[in-house]
């Protein structure tokens, strides 16, 4: 009887010991030197601690690391919330179009959502496969870039060459509204096709501004305007069948405790912006742009594209920062 209790007792501590070895893609456009990349191995030491050993394996192609996480080769993968929506519209529909409006609401949209309430949204099945989001973390509201600063209306747009994210139905759709010339992109060539006068536009964030040398396509005549089109973060997403445990609760407690280091550097690199490039829009014109903007949200949403719920959040979010703001007495969202 003694034995039998003793041999129960071991591979009861044995199974509780047990560590999960996996190996996760990350992308990052500066592979190992970038500041996602950065965050995902501080990410991994921390997972120690959850009885994890994750092998970190750096991608600077974003499609690239997607395809193999879906193949299998990886069982988890670090990317922007554009891609990893599909894998969970709840958490990559903080990106809409036009919703976040400002750091601080960004912050309390992710801390949001990363709170053990929402955990049971987290996870997600698409045929046999389940999915959770482990981590969020903000890569930076997105503006956009001119290469000549007259084009500051919607009007002067229109015809200008604009490199969207082709895989992104929210940026087609902005496209064709403003009536600007669509060319498809990828993360890893949408500014240099700025730089090199490809194309006229751009969207992107401060993280992007000094890495990828936006200041090349701006020259003597750019500008970034002040008003932020959407918000973009990076999700981790894993299997979690291939982790211990509880891995997920908490690993999203790790990242809500890194958001304010996460916000303190992306209001760094916004700084380091130099100002003779930023522009301010009228306030006619911000109207203007959040009404189009919320238009595309609210289309977007009835097709699927982002989490009715997740907008109503962000609404309220942003009612509480600007409450005299026009939307606020609309229904839609």
């Amino acid at each position: 009887m003694k034995k039998g209790i003793l041999i129960t007792a071991f591979l009861t501590a044995f199974s509780t010991t047990t560590r999960a070895e996996v190996d996760i893609c990350v992308f990052d456009l500066l592979g190992k030197a970038g500041e996602s990349y950065k965050i995902v191995e501080e990410w991994a030491l921390a997972a120690k601690a959850w009885n994890a050993d994750l092998n970190l394996i750096p991608y600077q192609d974003e499609a690239k690391a997607q395809n193999d996480f879906e193949a299998g080769k990886c069982d988890g993968v670090s990317m922007t919330s554009m891609r990893a929506r599909k894998y969970n519209k709840f958490a990559g529909s903080i990106d809409a179009l036009g919703a976040i409006t400002s750091n601080s609401i960004a912050q309390k949209a992710i801390t949001y959502v990363l709170d053990p309430r929402n955990k049971h949204r987290l996870v997600t099945r698409i045929n046999d496969d389940e999915f959770e989001v482990a981590a969020i973390a903000q890569i930076g509201l997105a503006y956009v870039f001119v290469r000549d600063k007259t084009i500051n209306t919607i009007e002067k747009g229109k015809g200008k060459k604009f490199a969207y994210l082709h895989y992104d139905q929210a940026q087609k759709m902005i496209v064709d509204r403003l009536e600007l010339v669509g060319v498809p992109s990828e993360i890893s060539d949408f500014a240099k096709k700025f730089n090199n006068k490809q194309v006229d536009v751009i969207a992107a964030p401060a993280y992007a501004y000094r890495p990828l040398e936006i200041a090349k396509g701006l020259g003597s005549n750019g500008a970034m305007f002040n008003f932020p089109v959407i918000n973009l973060t990076g999700d981790i997403i894993i299997r979690p069948d291939k982790f211990p445990a509880g891995f997920g609760l908490k690993s999203r407690a790790w990242a809500t405790k890194q958001l304010p280091k996460n916000f303190a550097t992306i209001a760094r690199l916004e700084a380091e912006i130099p100002a003779k490039y930023k522009q301010s829009l009228s306030n006619e014109d911000k109207r203007r742009y959040q009404q189009m903007l919320r238009d595309g949200r609210i289309e977007l949403t009835k097709l699927g594209v982002y989490d009715p719920v997740m907008m109503g959040v962000l609404k309220r979010a942003r009612c509480t920062v600007e409450r005299t703001n026009f939307e606020c007495s609309l229904s839609g969202e």
